[in-house]
This record gives structure tokens, sequence and C-alpha cells, in this order.
């Protein structure tokens, strides 16, 4: 039975807290073997030895796992802020919001962003990325000339004003990221630098930020709908040096793909221009809206067909020197133009980014982005050894005694002071009403959290479980960027259809080097795709592998029930 089903189902049918187990001895024999609540794994994890993980992180973060210092999440002791090269000013603004060290990937990380390089960070969901990016190029930001602030403060007309352009997925976490980036202050409490967004019901700010975070629709939207003549957007693009994309592997696939393609393709032409205009030593004539438009969607649509015969072509920007070309041939020069001087500075930053596959995000990135570097945490896409893991087999007439003894069991704490946080994930908005009835049906108080919910209701349910605690009843919504601290105890009501679903969903509790535990409920149907994940996290191999994307591992899995429910007919 789903669990939409059950929304109708009578109170009898659910065991209310404290009441002893049910009497039903024929039921319990004949789920017994199927069903061991809370049991432990048959065979307890394989925690390596720090020489035998498998990890590709940079220098700083390798040198302290290797000496064996620390817990997994933090750098050395002897890796300070400063040490990365970020100043005393943006430190102290550190040490302000509790950030006192830097994490593993932190210290990996800020040395490369520091540079001019692209950097594609990926590594697990809580080790910190956010401050990974924010910190290096808020550290840029300050380090700049004074000249240009000058300029804006005293409300003349923008001049050179160096920008950090943040993408995100979802208006949730667009509002994530200015709070953290807004959060540094400095000795007057004011932001170092100051972050503002573009996204849902915000327009354009009317000050002109430091850090603008929009998602690409919103973006877009602004960017060539917003007062062509004063050339707003053309000084936009030109100031913008600095370019993150936050859920990486979600933003270049799926719905968001073209939408993010273009802006690459935008920002790109700009530096197309400004690299023109030096080899020239002109001025850069102004660039009317067909243009912007044209280039961006002619080099979006050969990106996107992904043929073949023009991969090759795709892929090569690099830093040389470029062809001459006639001044009437401008549609011409931007076709060929596939070498010139870089300006920008391209991050990309995803809590798993799938690489097997030209289609995949990974595969996407190492072909437009050849020379980027790649910064790996150590339990990307694996088994987080300060995760306790549950796997409780169901059935229809389980499957609610065993959510509610899960509920029950995380909302269990030593320390009653301490706010108790519990995520429970379905695969629908329907199965999520469906759970949300059932436990305040059973007197468990819980907030719900989806898509169709409204943007104000998800917000003021996600504030009152962070400060709160309580049950949290959600779809892979809340899955992706959410920071919520102290979540103690993630619950799979139902089990996710794919490894990104699921690595996002484990990843909301054990953050920032705390512990937590994950309850996967699962069925016969998901019999298969359990083992081989449970597999995978023994032998220390990625998760991933126990999914595919292409759908044929799930038809294997479909295959596979249907040939047993025939044979049971039989």
């Amino acid at each position: 039975m789903a669990l939409h089903h059950l929304r109708l189902a009578p109170l009898a049918l659910l065991r209310v807290a404290g009441l002893p187990p049910l009497a039903s001895s024929r039921l319990a024999a004949r789920h017994h073997h199927q069903l061991l609540l809370f049991a432990p794994p048959a065979r307890p994890w394989r925690l390596l030895s720090p020489a035998a993980r498998p990890r590709s992180l940079a220098t700083a973060a390798a040198k302290a796992d290797d000496t064996g210092s620390g817990d997994g999440f933090f750098a050395e002791e002897s890796t300070s802020w400063g040490s990365l090269g970020v100043s005393d000013r943006l430190e102290s603004a550190l040490r302000g919001v509790g950030l006192a060290r830097p994490s593993l990937v932190q210290a990996a990380c800020i040395p490369h962003i520091l540079t001019a390089n692209d950097v594609i960070v990926a590594a697990e969901t809580g080790s910190g990325k956010t401050h990974g990016y924010l910190v290096p190029l808020i550290e840029k930001l300050c380090s700049k000339s004074s000249t240009a602030e000058d300029d804006n403060s005293q409300g003349t007309v923008p001049g050179a004003h160096d920008m950090v352009l943040v993408l995100c997925p979802n208006v949730m976490l667009c509002e994530q990221v200015v709070r953290m980036a807004n959060s540094l202050l400095d000795e007057s409490g004011e932001p170092l630098k100051s972050a503002a967004a573009v996204c849902g019901p915000k327009g354009w700010p009317a000050v002109h930020p430091d850090i603008l975070v929009a998602t690409p629709a919103a973006l877009l939207n602004y960017l060539f709908d917003y007062d062509p003549e004063k050339r707003r957007r053309e000084r936009f693009m030109r100031n913008v040096k600095f370019i993150v994309f936050d859920e990486a592997d979600m933003l270049l696939c799926g719905s968001f793909e073209n939408q993010v393609i273009r802006l690459i393709h935008t920002l790109r032409f700009d530096e197309k221009l400004l690299s023109r205009a030096q080899d020239s030593g002109k001025e850069v004539s102004p660039v009317s809206d067909d243009e912007y438009h044209e280039d961006s969607d002619s080099e979006s649509a050969e990106l996107s067909g992904f043929d073949e015969e023009n991969e090759g072509d795709l892929v090569q920007d690099r830093p040389e020197k470029a062809e001459n070309s006639p001044v009437g041939a401008r549609k011409d020069w931007r076709r060929v133009r596939k070498i010139y001087k870089r300006s920008k500075q391209y991050v990309f930053v995803a809590a798993t980014l799938p690489q097997s596959g030209k289609k995949t995000a990974g595969g996407v990135l190492k072909r437009m982005f050849p020379d980027a570097v790649w910064v790996s945490g150590t339990y990307l896409h694996r088994h987080n050894p300060r995760l306790e893991r549950r796997w409780i087999e169901v059935t229809a007439d389980t499957q609610v005694d065993a959510l509610l003894d899960a509920v029950k069991y995380g909302l269990k704490s030593k320390d009653r002071d301490a706010p108790k946080r519990t995520m429970v994930f379905t695969n629908t908005v329907d199965a999520a009403n469906s759970v949300s009835d059932i436990l305040q049906r059973v007197g468990i108080p819980c907030v719900l959290y989806h898509c169709e919910s409204s943007l104000e209701e998800r917000t003021n349910n996600l504030q009152s479980f962070r400060d709160n605690g309580g049950v949290l009843v959600c779809t892979d919504a809340a899955a992706r960027g959410l920071d919520v601290p102290n979540v103690s105890h993630v619950i799979q009501a139902e089990f996710a259809a794919c490894a990104v679903d699921f690595l996002h969903r484990v990843g909301r509790t054990a953050r920032a080097g705390q512990s937590g535990i994950v309850t996967s409920l699962y069925t016969e149907a998901n019999r298969d795709l359990v083992r081989a994940v449970r597999q995978a996290e023994e032998l220390a191999q990625p998760v991933e592998r126990a999914f595919s994307r292409k759908r044929s591992f799930r038809n294997k899995l479909k295959k596979q029930a249907i040939q047993k429910r025939e044979a049971s007919l039989a």
C-alpha cells in the first residue's frame, strides 16, 4: 500500500505512542524474517585506514588526513585562515560567526580560488563548500583598489566595480547564501561586502551589491528586459569577474541546462569582446541586445547538441593568441574565435558530480572547462563514517508502524535542553501530506516542506524547524543546499529513486563534523537496489554505481520484479 493511500486509514490501524507492540503473533511471525527494527547491519562498516581512503583533495587537506589529526572535517591545527591567504580583517569576521578554523575542503579550495584558475569543488554535503567559495571571493573583492568603491559610494555613474555572481537553483538557497555572505562583518558591524538576491518576488536591488545571488531564470529575465538604452546590462556583464554555480550538477542538467549554458556563453562573449579590444588597443564598441541574444543562443545550441563532430571545438577556450578577423565580420568572428584572453573566473560547486557520460554534469564540465582545477572531498559519493545507518524492510502492513517507531526513536535524546530535529523524506507531495497526517493523528507535531507549498509557508516552516526542532516532513525539495544545523536523524519513508537524491538526503545530517543517524525504509521492490547501495558502502566504493541515470539499472530491477510476480501467480 502506498503511503498516500494511508491518509484515510482508521486510527485503529496506527499504533499510538506508548502502547505495546501489536499482539498479532501470526502477523509478527510472518514478517519476522523480513523486518528487524533498528537492527545493525549483518557486518559492521569497514572503516578504511587514512592511507587507503580514496581521495583527491589538495595538499592542505590531504596532509591533515595523512597525519591523522582532526576529526575528518577540520583541517589540521597548523592550518589557519591566514595560512590560506585570508586577511586578518576577514579572519576576524569568520571568528565572529564561529568559524575559528577552516575545514578540509575549505583548506583545499581556497588557495586555488584565490588564483585566477577556474575551480570545480566536488565535496560531500556539510563539508563547508559555501564558505569555501565565499571567503576567497570576498578576500579578492576586499583586496581591490578602493577607487571604484569611492565612485559608487558618492552616487556617481558606476565604473569598474568588480562583482561576484552566484547562481543557485532555488529561492531558498539564494537567500541562504545572501545571509551567509552578509553575516561576515567588519569592525563597524557592517558586511565586509554587501550581498543581494534576485529571485522569486525580489527584483533588481536598488543599491549596487558586491555579491549578486540569483536563480538562472530571474537573472536572464532582468538582464534581457531591463533598460537597454542605458547599457546597464553591458556594464553588469563587464563588472562580473567571478561566477559561482552552486549545486552545479543540478544547474547543468535538466530544466536549468539551457538557461545556464546561455548565461555561460553570454559571459564568455563579453570576455571575447574585451580580449579583442585589448588586442586591438581600441575601446569596446557597444553591443546590441540582438547580438547578445544571437551569440548566446547560437553557442548554446551548439553545446546542447553534443554532436561528436563538434565536440573538440566547443571546449577549446584557452588563453592563447587569437586569430584576426575583419571588422565587418562580427558574426564570423564570434563563431571562430575560440581562443581569447580570460577576464572572468568560474567556480562550480556540488555535493554530487557524476562524471560517467558526456551529458552528466561532470562530463559537461570536463568538456567546457578542460583546464579547471578539481578539488574533491574525501567522502564524495561515499559512506560517511560519522553516519549510523539503519535499514528496515517494510510491507504495506508494517510500513506505518516502522515509520512511527523511527520518528519516536529520533525524538529521544539524552540532552533534554537541546532541540531534536528529524527530517522525513518522501518521493511525492501526496506521500508527504500522508505522512504529515499520520504523525499528527498520533500526536506527533510536524511541519511540511514541498514544492506545492507557498514560498512564505516554506520559509516559515523551515525557520520554525531551525528554531524549535521537531519533525520536518519533506520531499527532495529540502534535500539540496539547505543548511539546517544539528539535524540528528534523517528518515527515508520512501527510498530514494536515484543516487543523487539518496546522497543529498543522507547529507542533511552528520554535517560540519557532527554525527547523525539515517533510517531507510524500503520495500521488496527496492531490495536489489538497497543491496547494491549497502555493498558499495561496505566496500568504500562510490554509491552512484548502485544507480544509473540511463534507466538501464532501474529497468532491470523492474523486469526482475515483473518476473517474480509472474512466477508467483503461476
